[in-house]
């Protein structure tokens, strides 16, 4: 191996290790901010606030694997982590389309009938 393939190896790795603890640290400080939005300041918000947390998260989690196909040697990894990323997406996916819901539903329920009812004349 060359030296500049090595440092390549070590310097790809710790971006790898940097965005992994990055999306690790969003996650537990979502959480923990919406267990105390929903059980202390019982805030409707919550949810969403969760969501948009765990998708951040998870754009993390994928900027690594995409990363780490980046050093892969061989194709079984390639294939490996190429999985990964198919899963985190659809899960990034799911999640964003829930926060679309849940605001669109959020809205909703901020507008009186009475206001639609005046709209629609």
């Amino acid at each position: 191996m060359t030296l500049f393939s090595l440092f390549l190896n070590k310097y790809v790795n710790i971006v790898i290790l940097f965005f992994e603890y990055t999306g690790v640290t969003v996650m537990l400080i979502s959480g923990v901010k919406g267990a105390y939005d929903c059980f202390v300041k019982k805030c409707p918000e919550t949810r969403i606030n969760l969501a948009k947390g765990m998708a951040t998260a998870l754009e993390f989690k994928m900027g690594s694997e995409i990363l780490r196909t980046a050093i892969a040697h061989e194709l079984k990894e390639i294939i490996f982590i190429g999985g990964i990323i198919v899963l985190r997406a659809a899960l990034a996916f799911l999640i964003h389309w829930e926060i679309k819901n849940e605001e669109a539903r959020s809205e909703s329920c901020l507008t009186s009938p009475s206001e639609t009812h005046e709209s629609s004349k």
